[in-house]
């Protein structure tokens, strides 16, 4: 059953990444990237990663590919002109693709696993622990500074993001909420006394 789940996931995920290149709607395209996330998911479950696997669903299906299909949805795109610029660059995406295979085939062709590599895992995790449970004590024990480091470099590029991309127009008007809060209301309202019959 394993051995079988395993042929039916990898061909709907070729099948999946395959079509999402080649259709001609883009809407179609993203509903097949869903569905190879959705197979390479089930792939991590095999393998016993079902922590990854459901961050693959809910972080890249529920979000991102969402996020893609509203963008192609609501974006009127020219897709025609777009395919007819790139096919400029076909020759050349063709010898990159052609160069990653090969270097895919001599990294499967000398791939080999070390000797002590399950004596390693079975020293970083305990016997008997689950995939969630033993990513919990590696990034939140072992490796607590490490991961508090990473997130602080991550908010650290967010800052840097926003103040590059920050530009302050002077014909834009702002809003001053220091200036709203200490106005003084006498000088900011004016009573008029209107007479009937008359307009202001």
């Amino acid at each position: 059953m394993a051995a079988f789940c395993f042929y039916l996931f990898a061909i709907c995920l070729l099948t999946g990444g395959l079509f999402t290149v080649i259709s001609r709607n883009p809407v179609h395209s993203v509903l097949w990237l869903i569905l190879s996330f959705l197979s390479a998911a089930g792939l991590f479950v095999l393998l016993g990663a079902e922590f990854v696997a459901m961050l693959l669903i809910i972080v890249y299906v529920g979000a991102v590919a969402v996020l893609f299909l509203f963008v192609v949805m609501m974006l009127d795109i020219d897709f025609a002109e777009l395919k007819a610029e790139m096919a400029k660059y076909m020759p050349l995406a063709l010898l990159i693709g052609i160069v990653l295979l090969m270097q895919f085939g001599m990294v499967l062709g000398a791939w080999h696993e070390s000797e002590g590599a399950d004596a390693a895992r079975q020293a970083i995790v305990p016997e008997g622990v689950e995939n969630t449970a033993a990513l919990g004590l590696l990034i939140y024990d072992k490796y607590f500074l490490l991961f508090q480091l990473s997130g602080l470099i991550l908010l650290v590029a967010m800052i840097g993001a926003i103040v590059l991309t920050l530009r302050h127009r002077k014909d834009v008007k702002r809003q001053d909420v220091l200036a709203q809060m200490y106005r003084d209301p006498a000088k900011a309202m004016e009573l008029k006394d209107v007479k009937p019959g008359q307009g202001l």
